[in-house]
């Protein structure tokens, strides 16, 4: 007796705004109870830190990592990992005071975020082209970033030559500074990008199931490619407004930043494993390890001790994020 099997149901390649893209108030009440509780415990170890002073030290300080981490959630949301995100900021910082000197600074400023989507490309090229993992081949970017930022200068930090160019990370508009406000539309961008178009959608795909994807006709390498790359540009505009902010470029700054971003990220409710997070649960986390790094300085803990504590958060994250993968496994 012949039986014909019904055909198998191809996957949609657009089926609205997936709930992952969502806001999961549940796990943001959560994280906003976590960041009053910090905030309350800061206020009463420090009478400095309610000030308006260093609320606007707070959001200068975390508008870097915020725009950092725009990239770095479509990175991990895809299944990736990109821990050069900081030796990039750190390049491009040296070669926008570095150009400055040579060519007119909106030359010099576009040429370094033209080399920081290149950067982010080359880790795109390694990861998906050569099959690179992408630990590995983010942890060897690392290495040739920062070894070039003080090749180019000399180890030393570099002045900025061009008049305008501390407007973008001195200005106020309405009272707030200039960079948190592009801080935030960044998020509102990103936001709407991954949860209401279908390059998001595809981008949560790929993070959910890669080979899955690639049946369905998703383009996997070159979305890949894309997502890193507007990480490596992220990594560069966030130079433009520290190096523009202090003035100067220092090969040495944002040493370890990648690991305040990357707990930012996690901390916020995006999963290593890829295919899950939102970028209004990573402003939360980027808040909660700003105002860290804040209320550590006000309390006078030495720099050491500060690290282990960003390293004690970035493993509480990873952690949280594996409770948080087993219970929804049961």
């Amino acid at each position: 007796m012949n039986s014909t099997a019904p055909p198998l149901a191809s996957p949609s390649l657009d089926p609205g705004p997936p709930r992952r893209a969502r806001l999961v108030w549940r796990d943001e009440l959560g994280l906003l109870v976590v960041y009053l509780i910090l905030c309350g415990f800061m206020a009463i170890r420090s009478p400095y830190f309610f000030s308006p002073h260093n609320f606007k030290n707070i959001l200068v300080a975390v508008s870097t990592i915020g725009i950092l981490s725009v990239g770095t959630t479509m990175v991990i949301v895809t299944g990736g990992i990109d821990l050069s995100i900081g030796s990039v900021l750190a390049l491009t910082g040296v070669l926008v005071a570095y150009f400055s000197h040579h060519m007119p600074i909106p030359a010099a400023v576009s040429l370094a975020l033209l080399i920081g989507a290149a950067a982010g490309a080359f880790n795109g090229l390694m990861i998906t082209r050569v099959g690179i993992n992408p630990l590995i081949a983010t942890l060897g970017s690392l290495s040739i970033h920062r070894g070039l930022a003080f090749d180019f200068s000399g180890g030393l930090t570099q002045s900025v030559s061009g008049d305008g160019f501390a407007f973008l990370g001195n200005a106020t508009l309405f009272g707030v500074p200039f960079q948190v406000l592009v801080t935030v539309l960044l998020f509102l961008v990103a936001a709407w990008v991954m949860g209401w178009t279908v390059f998001g959608r595809s981008v949560y795909a790929i993070g959910g199931n890669a080979q899955a994807s690639r049946l369905a006709g998703l383009p996997v390498r070159r979305l890949q490619m894309i997502v890193y790359t507007l990480c490596g540009l992220g990594a560069a505009v966030g130079a433009m407004f520290q190096v523009s902010h202090l003035g100067v470029a220092d090969p040495k700054a944002t040493n370890e930043i990648e690991l305040s971003v990357i707990a930012a990220v996690i901390l916020g409710g995006t999963s290593l494993s890829g295919g899950k997070g939102t970028l209004s649960g990573t402003l939360l986390g980027v808040l909660i390890m700003g105002t860290l790094n804040n209320g550590l300085t006000l309390l006078d803990v030495s720099s050491y001790n500060q690290d282990v504590a960003r390293g004690a958060v970035l493993l509480l994250a990873v952690a949280i994020d594996q409770l948080r993968l087993r219970w929804q496994a049961r």
